[in-house]
């Protein structure tokens, strides 16, 4: 059984850790003793409260680390341990850097420039803000060192779009708001947006955008040629992903899916969770009448359970002309939806990963009305 979404758990972001890890850090430092319980202002101006799970220090430096929780989120980054060590420096000035499990952008596109540890601005600024506010507190004017590190991090990374990103050797330290929502369309829109990006300045003119891993899988064989950033894992954001890569100039992006999404996006549907839009079966048998399917294969489609089922039955029965008004309607409801000027291809395949159809429109055809 689901959860309520109203009834979920927020959680706090890598940033927050961080951000905590180095307030009880620092005031290990100037107490010289364990500090374990701190509290932070978010960028939301809400204070929250944090425990420490390790601190140590010598009077140079200290290391506090905290175990974050994302709440009921399913976020790769739940239980780790974020670790901040704090030193004192010889200039003025508060630095920022990465240590152990945070990677390093090695391409453009990402919000940190190349060569820089990927933590993100919100972070860096929540860190900054957080130690100097110590120090005017303690009325101290020395420059201190902030070095955030994950232990796990770079197994951690492996589960996220890090090093396709290109960013390399662990996790990002990121957040806006400082609280992680459960299943944020946020989050992962943001995610969208930057891997178009990255790819945009890595010279992908054509972009081929999948609803998921088996989908982004197929659609790696299809292009073998291409670089994998390329390759843009869009879920359930169909609109936004295609809006996003109008937005940013994509001359060609080509669609893989399976029946169930690619059935609604032909209908026009252009967020294709499972709760979003039902499949419209008196759709698709509309589009098998104009495939030339007899009318009582028509009928089964009509009164079918699943896209799924009407594609396995179009597939065996031998109609590619049904696949072939489908990847249309698919084109032609992406090109509605961004307005045209880019020239879109549609790959439909089946969940044992076979090609049921493909159809492409190019950008200089008219859109039909």
């Amino acid at each position: 059984m689901e959860k309520d979404p109203a009834k979920m758990r927020h959680g706090y972001t890598t940033g927050s850790n961080a951000t905590a890890a180095a307030k009880a850090a620092l005031l290990s430092l100037l107490h010289q003793e364990e500090i374990k319980d701190v509290k932070i202002i978010l960028p939301t101006n809400d204070i929250v409260g944090f425990h420490m799970e390790s601190v140590e220090f010598t009077e140079e430096s200290a290391s506090a680390g905290v175990i974050k929780d994302a709440g009921d989120d399913p976020d790769a980054t739940h239980r780790a341990l974020i670790v901040s060590t704090v030193s004192w420096r010889n200039e003025p000035g508060i630095e920022i850097d990465g240590g152990v499990g945070v990677g390093r952008a090695t391409k453009p596109g990402v919000p940190v420039p190349v060569g820089e540890a990927a933590i993100n601005p919100v972070p860096r600024k929540m860190i900054e803000e957080t130690v100097l506010s110590v120090l005017r507190d303690y009325e101290i004017s020395r420059g201190v060192r902030v070095i955030v590190s994950v232990p796990k991090g770079e197994e951690i990374a492996k589960k996220t779009m890090n090093a396709r990103l290109g960013i390399i050797g662990g996790i990002s330290i990121l957040g806006t708001k400082g609280i992680v929502y459960p299943f944020s369309s946020a989050a992962y829109k943001a995610s969208i947006e930057q891997a178009v990006n990255v790819a945009v300045l890595a010279g992908c003119e054509h972009l081929i955008v999948t609803t998921g891993g088996k989908s982004e899988k197929f659609a790696m064989q299809l292009y073998k040629e291409y670089p994998e950033e390329a390759f843009i894992e869009m879920g359930d954001f169909v609109g936004f992903t295609l809006k996003v890569c109008k937005s940013h100039a994509v001359k060609r992006i080509t669609l893989v899916g399976m029946m169930g999404k690619f059935s609604k996006v032909a209908q026009g549907v252009m967020m294709v969770h499972s709760k979003s839009a039902p499949v419209d079966f008196g759709f698709l048998a509309r589009l098998a009448e104009e495939a030339g399917v007899p009318e009582e294969i028509v009928a089964q489609v009509r009164d079918a359970n699943t896209a799924s089922q009407v594609g396995d039955m179009m597939q065996q029965l031998g109609y590619p002309s049904f696949f072939e008004k489908l990847c249309h309607s698919i084109c032609e409801s992406c090109l509605k939806e961004m307005g045209g000027g880019v020239d879109v291809e549609a790959v439909v395949i089946t969940m044992k990963s076979e090609m049921l159809g493909r159809g492409r429109i190019p950008c200089d055809r008219p859109l039909e009305s």
